[in-house]
């Protein structure tokens, strides 16, 4: 009788205890839960600033390539149409490439009140690495490519060719450049200025 007694006193005793175990696991659900959303946010948060860096790349690509490119053409059609050496053409294209280059990153620095001599070092600072590898890749090309050089400016082949350099340089040039903005470098010492 006793025993009896003894176990339906330790009962509602395990009875609480139980409900304690099971009264502590909601909180943990909304917990672990709100770990996973958490979790799913800070991926997704990630996800949209690796996509944001790529656009900033090729962003600053395309602003550093429209310089470039306005040097490259007017240096091999300046180099072709007068007849120039081979060595020549590529010395003058890079040279151009350089000037148009800073010119255009100068241009939207100046706009936001910087005077000439800082507008300059930012320029240099910005485009000098991107336009190197750009010009390495379009004069490379140029070089590589059967005849490219030795064609006259009413020939596919010329502006194929150089059409061909320009896109190339691009696609190797972003990936310098997301490196370099990532890092507080390149074009990333412009975006105050904007």
């Amino acid at each position: 009788m006793e025993h009896s007694a003894h176990q339906g006193h330790e009962h509602p005793a395990q009875h609480a205890h139980h409900e304690q175990q099971h009264g502590h696991h909601p909180d943990h659900t909304q917990h672990t839960g709100h770990s996973e959303q958490h979790t799913q946010h800070t991926g997704h948060a990630h996800q949209h600033h690796g996509g944001s860096s790529w656009r900033t790349a090729a962003q600053a690509t395309l602003h550093c390539l429209t310089g470039c490119a306005i040097g490259e053409v007017l240096g091999q059609v300046i180099g072709v149409g007068f007849g120039l050496h081979n060595g020549a053409t590529v010395v003058l294209s890079i040279a151009l490439a350089f000037v148009f280059g800073y010119a255009l990153t100068m241009r939207g620095v100046l706009k936001a009140g910087l005077p000439f001599r800082e507008a300059l070092k930012v320029a240099l600072a910005a485009d000098t690495v991107s336009i190197i590898v750009m010009e390495l890749i379009d004069n490379g090309v140029m070089v590589a490519v059967p005849g490219a050089m030795d064609a006259g400016l009413g020939q596919l082949l010329f502006w194929l060719s150089l059409a061909g350099s320009l896109v190339l340089a691009f696609l190797v040039t972003v990936p310098v450049n997301r490196w370099l903005i990532g890092r507080g470098r390149g074009h990333a010492v412009v975006h105050a200025y904007h």
